[in-house]
């Protein structure tokens, strides 16, 4: 969910991506080849050979010694793996992994045997691959796990395209920016059924048909200037994905904040049951019928 990828720098191509409708409802042609672009480069994300459609497991850390490998004598069997691929073992949420010496294996690209193993609440977590395999450490909470990845996956190779509403600028909503100061820290659950603190910088007020609506997107990481929103309307469950679809904003500018529903999108969790989404707030679950953005998906979920 990588905002840089997400967010449209340049119209660089007509065409949506894979599936749906790119016919608009309303607004320019500037505005459709915007949108039909902004899809493009989300499917182009989606089918990243390491992109989402590639995650394959998501197994969790006991602490002390994992045995990692495809023979059935492992803690955590990995599909495809050396028989016995390694040992991670974790120390107070600190891992070091140590490869078998037959693996065949690379840390970070690098023949070596040894690592710690960094997790992917840093920049660039540490990488261990095998064939069309590699997995990385995520953090989420007080759980460590092996988040793990395969360029085969049938998810990927089996990928049917999105469905999307019509374009409709009219969803390109220009609301009232009311800034929280200082900004709120709220909590936001997610998938795993843990409660995350998250920054609230302000509140997004618009009104659609006469009522009054009020979002809080979110600042991901520190220093962002971007916010992001994950929401649920009443779409959901029905036409959208059931728990939620999420966005990206720009900064707010003198007052006001754009949320631009046609580029709602669905959640890593919508393609494949190893991802750790959150789910949208009290606040964020809108009593309305957001028809713009992405629709479900229609193909597999594994």
């Amino acid at each position: 969910m990588l905002q840089s990828v997400l967010t449209v720098a340049a119209i660089v191509a007509a065409g949506v991506g894979l599936g749906g409708s790119g016919a608009a409802a309303g607004g320019d042609a500037a505005y459709t080849k915007e949108i039909q672009s902004w899809r493009t480069q989300r499917v182009e994300h989606l089918r990243a050979p390491h992109g989402w459609l590639s995650l394959v497991a998501l197994d969790w850390l006991k602490d002390g010694r994992n045995t990692l490998g495809s023979a059935k004598d492992n803690d955590i069997i990995l599909a495809k793996a050396p028989a016995h691929l390694g040992t991670i073992v974790l120390d107070h949420g600190k891992a070091a992994i140590t490869l078998d010496k037959d693996a065949g294996a690379t840390i970070d690209g690098k023949p070596v045997r040894e690592a710690v193993l960094l997790d992917d609440s840093h920049d660039k977590p540490t990488t261990v691959s095998f064939g069309t395999m590699s997995f990385y450490l995520i953090q989420r909470g007080d759980k460590v796990g092996l988040r793990v990845k395969d360029t085969d996956a049938p998810t990927r190779t089996h990928f049917t395209g999105i469905d999307y509403f019509p374009i409709d600028e009219n969803w390109r909503i220009v609301a009232k920016w009311e800034a929280y100061d200082p900004p709120h820290e709220v909590e936001e659950p997610n998938i795993l059924g843990q409660v995350d603190k998250v920054v609230v910088p302000g509140a997004a007020v618009f009104t659609r048909d006469g009522k009054s609506y009020r979002l809080e997107p979110v600042i991901e990481t520190p220093g962002d200037t971007n916010l992001f929103l994950t929401f649920g309307d009443r779409t959901n469950g029905h036409e959208t994905y059931g728990a939620s679809r999420m966005l990206y904003t720009d900064p707010p500018r003198d007052g006001k904040i754009v949320i631009d529903f046609n580029k709602a999108y669905n959640p890593p969790c919508a393609f494949t049951p190893y991802a750790t989404c959150p789910l949208p707030t009290a606040q964020n679950r809108l009593k309305l019928r957001v028809t713009a953005g992405e629709k479900t998906y229609r193909g597999t979920h594994e």
